[in-house]
């Protein structure tokens, strides 16, 4: 399943826009083993973005970092105990800009199964898995209406063992799953794509 991933991941030309908004980066991290698990998280209640929400470990580019794959991993040790060098690095997925207008990048790598995930206190409230199985059954909770620039998306909600997964999160996932693995999901364009920012 995972050697799929890779090929898949290979020779993929992820989309990308120009825009003056600031640079974010997550991790979407899945487990090496025959059944991989998504790592994902659920951000502090008193949070003044997403608190509560459910999300990938990563988050805004600093000056000092590099480049946006270094943003990500270095916001996956932050906040999980993710160390960099446990990551397989994959490839990017296209960029994305979230609700408040951060232009995010997703990096897609592989883990240990057996890797030990710590959430920050300060950040998160928890950090779990979800079988990549649960996710290419597509049993979704509902699909959202997403209004932005103009424009209407419709996202696949997920629900597993009473968390949500929806928005930005559960769109990159679709992602994934539509290019690694020919899940199928329909999902149209992002409006950034269509509209420019």
């Amino acid at each position: 399943m995972l050697d799929q991933l890779r090929e898949r991941l290979s020779g993929y030309q992820a989309r990308s826009f120009d825009s003056q908004y600031p640079q974010a980066s997550v991790l979407i991290a899945l487990t090496d083993c025959h059944d991989p698990h998504v790592i994902l998280t659920k951000r502090a209640i008193g949070l003044s973005t997403h608190g509560g929400e459910i999300a990938f470990p990563g988050g805004r580019h600093d000056v000092s970092d590099p480049d946006l794959l270094f943003t990500a991993l270095r916001e996956a040790h932050e906040e999980i105990g993710l160390l960099p060098e446990a990551v397989e690095v994959l490839a990017p997925l296209g960029q994305v800009m979230s609700k408040h207008m951060l232009q995010v990048t997703p990096w897609v790598g592989i883990v240990p199964a057996s890797v030990k995930l710590i959430p920050s206190p300060d950040e998160l409230e928890s950090v779990f898995t979800v079988p990549l199985s649960f996710f290419l059954e597509d049993k979704r909770h509902h699909t959202d209406e997403i209004h932005f620039k103009g424009m209407t998306h419709f996202v696949p909600a997920y629900e597993y063992d009473g968390h949500i997964i929806w928005g930005l999160t559960a769109y990159m996932l679709v992602e994934l799953l539509n290019i690694g693995f020919d899940a199928r999901i329909p999902m149209k364009p992002r409006p950034e794509y269509e509209s420019g920012c």
